[in-house]
């Protein structure tokens, strides 16, 4: 083997931490062995040259002892700090000595390290607090997929419009969702949604992202529906209110005048047959002026409706006076336990007698039931209102006053109700059974 060779495993062999004791060893060594050989040869005692050489050889040798136990030791405390660091423990500091050496420098700036991690670390935890937080509580539904079109982050709104919880769609593909649209075209852009309550109108907006070093797209979908329905809202009282206005003061005169004529006919004594057709025929103008006028009466409630006086609420004897109201048909009321909120009970009586009615009807044409219950949900109480009737042909219109499929319905009922259990800051939803034939009739409301 070359010279080089020889040198080069060596190098390999001596570590850092056993060359600078070596060197040290080396450096001290010619001054030792000069002053053992002058002790040993000269004209010396022999008690003293043992003395001097065991006081020369015990000092060296503890001098070296300290000089690498001072080396090694701030060495491993450093690599410990480090191991810490990469383990992701940054509570830990070691003592530095004064920084005005290269190794107080070393330590002290490894502990600045440590705390910086430490802080950096409080505050992603702080901010990932904060956007669970603000997820949670967000009325808008948030969705992120990575770059194979799976969900990887859902929040409680998402899973409402989903209908589904967080574990049984995540990993799924947009796909299976049905949420592939949102993943396609510009934005930010308003599209028909179907969810779990139907199809609905919903602001799109998208932005891509970098998480764990791959690319992931956020959805935002904003539910549009109740801004539009509160605007709908708006524009059906303005409307409601002048058409009122016009219809009663026509309807006022024209009432009155068909009442004085036919007074008139009637105190006339020498009555002809011509005299009893206008007799019956200002009683018809009469009765339909009277019937307009209770019909328009009606729609005023709707754009008058107060606002709830809450109170202290119990479901179950709300559901069972309801249901003891009924009197074309036995309701069957399904037990559950109680449930207490605040609520304005004569609006909700008027809110479930609508549906109850509307349920009672759709039975009576099949000569089915109709059963009321209530369960407690996420901090919310849901009343439900099942018929076993022919169910719902189409939901576009169910509530849009002046719409009604019955031969003598006003279009008032299922709008009011929906009015009613909005301003309680619930819903109302209509939709067809899945284990039979009819329609379920659902109202939640906070707790």
């Amino acid at each position: 083997m070359n010279q080089r060779g020889v040198r080069s495993r060596i190098r390999k062999r001596l570590t850092y931490q056993r060359a600078i004791p070596l060197l040290a060893v080396l450096s001290g060594l010619p001054a030792v062995l000069v002053t053992l050989v002058l002790v040993w040869t000269g004209d010396h005692a022999s008690r003293t040259q043992w003395t001097v050489t065991v006081f020369v050889l015990g000092s060296w040798i503890s001098f070296l002892i300290a000089m690498r136990d001072r080396l090694v030791r701030p060495l491993h405390a450093v690599s410990n700090m480090l191991e810490a660091l990469r383990e992701g423990d940054y509570s830990l500091r070691t003592r530095a000595p004064a920084r005005d050496d290269a190794l107080g420098l070393i330590l002290h700036e490894v502990n600045e390290l440590a705390g910086s991690f430490h802080n950096q670390r409080l505050d992603a935890l702080e901010a990932s607090n904060l956007l669970t937080r603000v997820m949670t509580v967000i009325d808008v539904a948030l969705f992120s997929f990575d770059d194979q079109d799976r969900l990887r982050l859902i929040n409680r709104t998402g899973e409402e419009l989903l209908g589904r919880k967080e574990d049984e769609v995540l990993g799924q593909t947009a796909e299976d969702l049905g949420l592939s649209e949102c993943l396609l075209g510009q934005t930010p852009r308003v599209m028909d949604v179907a969810v779990a309550e139907g199809l609905g109108r919903w602001e799109l907006r998208r932005r891509s992202f970098r998480w764990e070093g791959r690319p992931h797209r956020l959805v935002v979908l904003a539910d549009l529906s109740q801004v539009l329905r509160d605007e709908e809202r708006v524009a059906w009282q303005r409307l409601i209110r002048v058409l009122s206005h016009e219809i009663n003061n026509s309807l006022t005169p024209i009432k009155s005048i068909a009442t004085s004529l036919s007074a008139m006919l009637e105190r006339d004594g020498d009555r002809t047959e011509r005299d009893e057709d206008l007799t019956e025929g200002l009683r018809v103008i009469a009765g339909r002026s009277e019937a307009l006028g209770r019909f328009m009466s009606s729609y005023a409630r709707l754009a008058k409706l107060p606002r709830p006086q809450k109170r202290e609420l119990s479901v179950q004897e709300w559901v069972r006076r309801v249901a003891s109201l009924e009197s074309r048909l036995e309701v069957e009321v399904i037990d559950s336990p109680d449930v207490r909120i605040e609520a304005d009970g004569d609006q909700l009586d008027q809110l479930l007698i609508n549906l109850l009615d509307n349920a009672v009807d759709a039975s009576l044409e099949t000569g089915g039931t109709v059963r009321m219950g209530w369960c407690e949900s996420d901090g919310c109480v849901q009343v439900r209102v099942e018929d076993e009737g022919p169910g719902l042909a189409q939901t576009a219109n169910l509530f849009v006053p002046f719409f009604t499929t019955k031969p003598r319905g006003s279009g008032i009922g299922l709008a009011l109700s929906r009015q009613i259990a909005e301003a309680h800051g619930g819903r109302v939803r209509l939709h067809n059974r899945k284990d039979g034939p009819g329609c379920v009739a659902e109202v939640r409301l906070p707790i």
